[in-house]
């Protein structure tokens, strides 16, 4: 018993120890199995993770919408374009002024620029630029952003751009250069967020050279972008209008809107009002760093989304024939001896009130715009001005169908009562002309031969008050609600009088009732008037829209439907009797010489705008005359008569009625042009 029991105590004193050892020796071989795993099994990852510093997010520019006209025909549209990028993850930031300069060498070479926003001259003395509003505001930006105070000079500016881009050991036309950029840089939060565009659209031979040249060039990036391409540089430059990039008085709103400094964003006409329509939706990457800013991985979060393309409601073959037919008739006025200058012609459709054609000229092509700017400002007949939407004229004549309808409808005239015209209408002693010896005139009669006299007792009647209650309805004095910049006009009465601190006479009246006293209009006013009275007395409010499909036209984002903007209250009857007088005017009246033999029939009115020096020539005219479709209303400023200015008109009709549309594919839109 007693060896027994010494046994056991024997056994438990060895026991305890080995157990331990056993223990210990499987935590040591698990701690070494798993730093060995961590060291050689899962290296890359866990040595990534130890160095990880962060993870930014870039913008992937995302395409903008393209513009079509109602057939698909290409308007303004995106080809293949390479921007160089400096891509801040992989660029060392101390050789950023050397990698410019070799840029900038390789540029020059093949007839390429680059990117400059600052607001000093390129060569000495370095004077500021602030010949304008805009240069005097990026001038005082400049000197903020620098930490200087307002009165700061050039030579206070230039010096603190060379200490701050250590500019110290390069010579002066390379300082210049220089800080042109790296300012341009800094006004782009260039960053690893913000890779910062250095040239846009550059030339094959640049991009070849750059790209040979990559492993100099770290931190270099040759991006694919959409370039804007108009497809016909010419057709409707002013409804169209450009792009460009986004200026400093209006980058605070934009950049709560989600743009970047070095967007572009619609500046004027169609690229400005359906910008939300056009822009697209940037996407996102994920760039990760290191420590020492190396760049572990990229990864694409949310792809970039093109904007929308916007079909206009515009007939491109319309407006084609529409700008070349107001440039004919005016220099065949020149020819005749005339001094006809400028005009505008416009087309709506009666139905629905959509623009087909708007032409202005003088005009100008884009490649104008962007290459000779500032002659065209300075061009004394103005090109860049959008006669056509903003111009403003008396209706003369052309007013005459609107009073006949609100005398008829308000039983003021009836369809078969007839005025003398005497050739003087006699008014408070006063005397009114008429244009001819008339006779007894119908109001069909009054219409054809455009008899003052019948339209001065017309108004007379009427009263003011009752007239312009009527004409607001018809669209005078009031904006169309097109969606780009219009003038509302002026609509003669004692409310505008009163306005510019003048007294109302009741002879006033007289002179409003046939288009003249204080009346002025727009070509686009008239042409939305003349389509009310040809539908029967319902005015559309006039757009540009047509539709708004996905970028590559596989979905309908938006259909534009027609909106009633007034019912005017006219009787059809009245608006029927209308009709037949301007069909008698351009059958048998005023502009019989250009529609009495016309293939279909159509009504019109002439007019002659008063104006100091030589009147304007002004006519409106709808077809067909049973069912109409189409109205156009033109202006041709020292035209003198409105007959003269009908061939025009009737270009427009052959061009819609008699010549074939085509649409364009549905292949060569929604795409990328190379």
């Amino acid at each position: 018993m007693f060896f027994e029991k010494e046994k056991q105590k024997s056994g438990g004193k060895y026991t305890r120890p080995i157990v331990l050892c056993v223990l210990a020796a499987a935590f040591v071989f698990v701690y070494v199995l798993r730093l060995g795993g961590l060291q050689i099994v899962d290296y890359d990852y866990y040595h990534g993770q130890a160095n990880l510093q962060s993870a930014q997010r870039v913008t992937i520019k995302a395409a903008r919408g393209e513009i079509l006209d109602r057939y698909g025909r290409p308007i303004a549209i995106n080809r293949d374009g390479y921007n160089i990028v400096f891509e801040a993850a992989y660029l060392p930031s101390e050789k950023i002024n050397d990698t410019i300069l070799m840029l900038a060498e390789l540029l020059q070479n093949n007839g390429d620029t680059w990117r400059d926003l600052l607001p000093m001259a390129q060569t000495a003395p370095y004077t500021f630029s602030d010949a304008d509003t805009t240069d005097q505001e990026d001038v005082a930006r400049l000197k903020s952003e620098l930490g200087l105070n307002h009165y700061a000079t050039e030579q206070n500016c230039y010096d603190a751009m060379v200490e701050r881009y250590d500019l110290q050991a390069y010579n002066e036309t390379d300082r210049r250069l220089l800080m042109g950029v790296r300012y341009t840089m800094d006004l782009e939060d260039y960053s690893v967020s913000y890779p910062f565009t250095f040239a846009e659209d550059i030339s094959e031979p640049s991009r070849s050279v750059i790209k040979e040249s990559s492993d100099s060039l770290p931190g270099i990036a040759i991006e694919n972008v959409p370039v804007r391409e108009y497809a016909v540089e010419d057709i409707a430059p002013h409804l169209i209008g450009t792009v460009g990039p986004i200026y400093a008085e209006d980058w605070e709103e934009l950049r709560d809107k989600g743009y970047s400094y070095n967007d572009r964003v619609g500046k004027s006409g169609v690229e400005l009002a359906f910008e939300d329509y056009l822009r697209g939706t940037d996407g996102v990457k994920r760039v990760i760093q290191d420590a020492n800013g190396n760049t572990l991985e990229t990864v694409v979060e949310q792809e970039a989304v093109p904007g929308n393309t916007v079909m206009l409601s515009i007939d491109l073959n319309l407006q084609r024939v529409a700008q070349k037919a107001l440039e004919d008739v005016i220099l065949n006025m020149r020819e005749q001896g005339t001094n006809a200058t400028a005009g505008a012609i416009v087309a709506v459709n009666v139905r629905n009130g959509e623009l087909l054609a708007s032409a202005t000229y003088p005009t100008y092509t884009i490649k104008q715009y962007n290459e000779e700017y500032e002659t065209l400002v300075q061009d004394s007949s103005l090109p860049l001005f959008n006669r056509a939407f903003n111009g403003t004229y008396q209706p003369g004549s052309t007013f005459k169908p609107g009073v006949a309808a609100i005398g008829l409808t308000t039983g003021k005239i009836t369809p078969t009562e007839t005025i003398y015209c005497s050739g003087i209408y006699q008014f408070s002693n006063i005397p009114f002309r008429c244009m001819g010896y008339h006779g007894n005139e119908t109001v069909v009669d009054a219409l054809m031969h455009s008899c003052n006299t019948f339209f001065y007792e017309t108004g007379n009647r009427l009263g003011i008050n009752t007239l312009n209650s009527y004409c607001r309805l018809l669209g005078f004095g009031v904006k169309t609600g097109v969606e780009l910049p219009e003038s509302e006009g002026i609509l003669a009465g004692p409310d505008y009088a009163q306005s510019i601190n003048a007294t109302w006479y009741p002879g006033d009246t007289i002179q409003a009732a046939i288009g003249q006293s204080y009346n002025l209009f727009t070509p686009l006013q008239l042409a939305t008037y003349t389509a009310t009275i040809a539908n029967g007395g319902t005015r559309y409010q006039t757009h540009l829209l047509h539709q708004v499909k996905s970028y590559d036209l596989t979905k309908t984002v938006q259909d534009q439907t027609a909106t009633v903007a007034a019912e005017t209250g006219l009787s059809t009857s009245a608006l029927d009797t209308v009709k037949d007088g301007m069909l008698a005017a351009a059958l048998d009246g005023t502009a019989s010489s250009v529609f009495g033999n016309y293939r279909i029939e159509v009504g019109g009115k002439t007019g002659t705008a008063q104006n100091p020096g030589d009147d304007h020539g002004v006519f409106i005219s709808f077809a067909p005359y049973e069912n109409p479709e189409i109205a156009v209303a033109i202006v041709v400023e020292h035209g003198l008569h409105g007959y003269t200015t009908a061939p025009a008109v009737k270009a427009l009709y052959d061009a819609y009625f008699f010549y074939e549309n085509e649409a364009e594919p549905v292949e060569s839109v929604g795409t990328l042009k190379s």
